[in-house]
């Protein structure tokens, strides 16, 4: 058997980058999406991991302009999963786009943190998922930049 004659697998039609963004984008809109659900039906967010949910949940922080922050999480989520799997059909501006959704949401996301850390001095474990899932996202699209097949 010569070199040539070796069985090669062949290369994935689906870029894996975008690939998992888009499952990363999925957890963070299922955590959103989970969170506007609890602020709009008034529900208690069970906080078993850390305490604090509570006090950040219903912080003069939570809402803007009457709106729960976690649906515009959910809305920003929902189109880095759409812009994400865009990308991984092949539109470059889709990952361009998606790049540039992931900074902003990276940066929010940070000072979403420090808000809870200094301001508020209290933690949500639903929000830190969120934070978690925007920070993968933005590592995504900076890795993406130096990643060549």
């Amino acid at each position: 058997m010569t070199p040539s004659d070796e069985y090669v697998e062949p290369a994935s039609s689906m870029p894996r980058l975008p690939i998992a963004a888009a499952v990363v984008a999925l957890v963070g809109l299922a955590d959103s999406v989970y969170l506007t659900v609890k602020h709009i039906t008034a529900e208690p967010v069970p906080c078993s991991i850390i305490s604090g949910c509570e006090t950040v949940l219903t912080s003069t922080y939570a809402e803007m302009a009457g709106i729960p922050l976690a649906a515009f999480g959910a809305a920003a989520y929902f189109a880095a999963f759409a812009l994400a799997l865009l990308a991984a059909f092949g539109n470059r501006s889709a990952w361009l786009g998606f790049g540039l959704l992931s900074v902003a949401m990276a940066g929010f996301s940070a000072w979403l943190l420090y808000l809870q850390a200094f301001v508020i001095e209290a933690f949500c474990q639903f929000c830190l998922l969120s934070a978690l899932t925007s920070l993968a996202m933005f590592i995504i699209a900076v890795f993406s930049r130096f990643w060549r097949r």
